[in-house]
């Protein structure tokens, strides 16, 4: 929107902190999930793989804690975005 044109979207995420490298290091996100060579969209399979695995990875993690404990990290996660 600032820049008005999709060719500055890279240049606008860093200008934004909406990177995933930025959202990672700030808490929104558990983890980066590396696209194939090229992009996801040349390798759309691919993407689906590592992503695929990715989630299964975090589902794994997840199940292991008791529910309320998830509701307080999700809820702790949350209130502390932006606090640092």
């Amino acid at each position: 929107i600032l820049w008005r044109t999709a060719e500055k979207a890279p240049e606008a995420a860093e200008a934004m902190k909406v990177t995933a490298q930025h959202l990672e290091r700030l808490g929104v996100i558990d983890r980066i999930v590396p696209e194939p060579v090229g992009g996801a969209h040349r390798d759309p399979a691919g993407a689906a793989a590592a992503l695929g695995k990715a989630i299964g990875e975090e589902l794994d993690r997840l199940v292991q804690i008791a529910p309320e404990q998830l509701r307080r990290m999700r809820e702790d996660r949350f209130l502390a975005i932006g606090a640092n």
